[in-house]
């Protein structure tokens, strides 16, 4: 059974980090979570609850068919955490959404909390670390910060969604961007509209 890590920091766009579990879960993957103050933060003023309400969802029934999902929860200032080792192995790290100063922490190595390290983690193990930055515009220093993590192995997929699908809901419209990180992660999502092909 994969093992995923997805982390919450605090850039607005709580919904794609959501969004994301949910289709994590729902394909029986094994999840590992971790979320800052302030992406929990984020996700209270955004959606209206709590980081502990979605991820009690998920837990519940947001598994295969419905059936109980496996999450666990780390502590964002816990670096005893196994997610702090290489020797614990993850298929996948997406930083879901990316604050510009966990993008400067990872690029410049220093590691302040468990999901500077996870990153960390990742680029030095080699195995898929997926970036996904909501910032605009983006400034010269972020643009060198983005260069440098993608020199070092980081896939950059910056929370831009598609509208060729012709999106009815915000939903819909996160899911665009979300579908493409299941691209990277070779889950591609069977409903998800390709241009040139439609609908599959």
């Amino acid at each position: 059974m994969p093992r995923y890590l997805v982390c919450i920091t605090g850039a607005s766009g709580a919904l794609y980090s959501l969004r994301l579990v949910s289709a994590l879960a729902s394909r029986g993957a094994t999840l590992h979570l971790a979320c800052s103050p302030w992406g929990a933060r984020v996700i209270l003023e955004e959606t209206g609850r709590p980081l502990g309400y979605w991820l009690g969802k998920v837990r519940a029934s947001g598994g295969p068919s419905g059936g109980p999902a496996i999450v666990n929860y780390h502590p964002f200032d816990d670096f005893s955490s196994p997610l702090a080792s290489g020797s614990f192995r993850l298929d996948a790290t997406v930083v879901i959404p990316c604050s510009i100063g966990t993008l400067g922490s990872l690029a410049s190595g220093t590691s302040s909390n468990l999901i500077h390290r996870a990153g960390a983690v990742a680029l030095k193990e080699g195995w898929p670390l997926i970036l996904v930055p909501r910032e605009t515009p983006l400034s010269l220093v972020t643009i060198r910060t983005m260069e440098t993590l993608k020199e070092s192995g980081a896939v950059l997929l910056p929370a831009i969604p598609s509208f060729y699908a012709k999106p009815q809901t915000i939903e819909q419209l996160v899911d665009t961007v979300v579908n493409r990180i299941l691209d990277h992660l070779g889950l591609p999502e069977a409903s998800a509209f390709r241009w040139g092909e439609g609908p599959r």
